[in-house]
């Protein structure tokens, strides 16, 4: 029996994830996610695939982040047609997604066509895909339960494990019994955190030989929420006294949940009084009602929401779901002080872009970033605080003040994924292959790994290929 993997995306960089495992003549994919951050390079390397679908014998789907999913649909488009393996809330979370991916693309196209016409210049560039190759490519997601074993071919099983990252998010145990020798691989997808709400804790899972560990925060460690909850307090009472705007931009999935969650906590125990807050995200809108059947994902608190409330701890009174385009748009006339949370998370896309032109100017505005931004990303650029911004090819001078609040990320940090290593048999693990991380993380990460446990901890590499033996 031959044994490989190898990278395709996420390696040594954050984005789009795509991993291959080579089971003698066999392919199988672990997540086909979208590359993010400068618009050129991030379609380049979308438009190139890295493999042929013909050579793809089925797909393991870990979790329905964009940058994990979001080139399925251009897979069902190149003519793969195999099974796409996830859990149920993985399934519909993804669909979702992709659906507003090809919805985003088209409506670039269109305006990305219209400002070539008025400069006369030639255009031609085309969609990666439509809303009907996202809807193939749902077709072909099967949801499988946590802890339900599955064939994946020929003496090869999988089984899911509550990665505890978003809604739905799996860990791949994946076990191959060949000629008489038995091998596991271990792929995290995206590794939660303990004690956050709505979501379980990343599980135990079984012993693996080796692991495909993700280190997005391979050298740094999160707030802790109670710190996190007080200065949320603090920038929300702020924005009161000054009557200004929070902007926030925020993943459509778990993300804005949780936050809707805390704001929520914050009014209940009345450290600061009901501000209106508009979740302008269509996506964000549909996705908060896949949580709502999704109840198997839930830990124990959210449950106790529910009970105590007798309603969505999603929302409350002073919570509004924007649904439609003219709806958005009047956000940019409403006097503070006022919440909104809009997507994309790293600004690359959707609605927040206009909230921040039509914002970032006015001091009395608070850019709140809640979680990971990417290198080469509108959000990374805010991060740093940099004092002019382009949007939407525009040029726009920062008055807004930007604050950051770590504590709400739904990946582990260096010290969470030590402890979650800790919890689990590591006596016969051989390797571990880290991937989804920037170069200074995953140095840093590896350092750490040499110290908690005897397996060589490798990093990464673009299109190498590694011996699984």
């Amino acid at each position: 029996m031959e044994m490989n993997f190898y990278s395709l995306g996420a390696a040594e960089e954050v984005t789009g994830s795509k991993h291959v495992l080579e089971i003698d003549s066999k392919s199988y994919l672990i997540d086909c996610g979208a590359f993010q951050g400068s618009r050129a390079e991030a379609d380049r390397k979308n438009r190139e695939f890295g493999i042929e679908p013909d050579r793809i014998d089925g797909v393991i789907l870990t979790h329905g982040h964009f940058d994990h999913c979001g080139m399925l649909p251009l897979l069902t488009k190149k003519g793969y047609r195999g099974n796409i393996y996830s859990t149920p809330a993985t399934r519909d979370i993804s669909s979702l997604v992709m659906m507003d991916s090809a919805h985003i693309q088209a409506r670039d196209a269109e305006y990305l066509r219209k400002q070539a016409q008025k400069k006369g210049e030639k255009f031609d560039w085309t969609p990666l895909y439509t809303e009907k190759d996202a809807v193939e490519a749902t077709g072909q997601i099967m949801g499988i339960s946590y802890r339900r074993p599955f064939l994946m071919g020929n003496d090869i099983r999988c089984e899911f494990y509550d990665a505890g990252h978003i809604l739905g998010s799996a860990m791949a145990y994946v076990t191959v019994n060949k000629d008489g020798g038995e091998r596991t691989v271990l792929f995290t997808g995206d590794l939660g955190r303990k004690n956050k709400p709505i979501i379980r804790d990343p599980e135990r899972a079984p012993a693996p030989d080796y692991m495909v560990l993700e280190s997005t925060y391979g050298d740094r460690l999160h707030d802790k929420t109670d710190d996190a909850m007080k200065k949320l307090a603090e920038i929300a009472t702020e924005a009161v006294a000054n009557r200004g705007k929070i902007i926030i931009p925020s993943f459509a999935i778990e993300r804005t949940q949780e936050l809707v969650y805390y704001f929520h906590l914050l009014v209940d125990e009345k450290k600061i009084p009901e501000i209106p807050m508009y979740v302008d995200s269509p996506m964000a809108t549909n996705a908060t009602t896949v949580f709502q059947v999704h109840p198997e994902c839930y830990d124990e608190e959210i449950y106790e929401a529910f009970i105590k409330h007798h309603k969505n701890p999603f929302g409350f009174n002073s919570l509004h779901f924007t649904t439609s385009v003219d709806e958005s748009k009047a956000l940019n006339d409403i006097k503070g002080p006022a919440v909104i949370i809009s997507a994309d998370g790293m600004c690359e896309a959707g609605r927040v872009q206009h909230h921040l032109i039509n914002n970032i100017g006015a001091p009395n505005t608070t850019i709140l970033l809640v979680g990971f931004m990417a290198e080469n990303t509108l959000g990374r650029r805010l991060q740093n605080r940099e004092e002019e911004v382009k949007i939407h090819g525009m040029w726009f001078k920062r008055r807004a003040r930007v604050e950051n609040i770590n504590a709400f990320s739904a990946h582990a940090d260096y010290k969470e994924a030590g402890e979650w290593l800790d919890s689990l048999d590591l006596s016969r693990l051989k390797k571990i292959f880290i991937v989804h991380g920037e170069p200074k993380a995953q140095t840093a990460f590896k350092k750490y790994l040499e110290t908690k446990t005897s397996a060589e901890p490798v990093i990464v590499k673009y299109g190498e290929t590694y011996s699984l033996k």
